[in-house]
């Protein structure tokens, strides 16, 4: 596994942090304003999916690979909903480091 300090990509870096340290606050810092999601090919609403997948549920991301400059990850990600399960992650990055968009569904 990854340790969330070597990713190369710093928001991604941040996003990861933040998920496993279950920071809403630190998780909202790396989001851009209107930043949007999808898991599984469905849009989801991003804070209604973080509460739920997140949040509310103790996710974590254990990274087993990183790919792009750090913005594709293969993830083994569980919560307390759905247990582990390996993930594929893609995230978009504003010019000002902040995640615009990212992507999750099974890997």
């Amino acid at each position: 596994m990854i340790d969330p300090d070597q990713l190369a990509d710093p928001a991604v870096r941040a996003f990861v942090t933040a998920v496993n340290a279950g920071d809403r606050d630190a998780f909202g810092a790396v989001l851009a304003p209107g930043a949007t999601m999808s898991d599984d090919g469905t849009e989801r609403d991003t804070a209604r999916w973080a509460d739920a997948e997140i949040f509310s549920s103790g996710g974590h991301m254990a990274v087993a690979s990183q790919s792009d400059d750090g913005r594709a990850l293969v993830v083994d990600y569980r919560n307390d909903t759905w247990g582990q399960m390996r993930t594929a992650w893609r995230f978009t990055v504003t010019p000002d480091g902040q995640i615009g968009r990212f992507e999750t569904g099974q890997a």
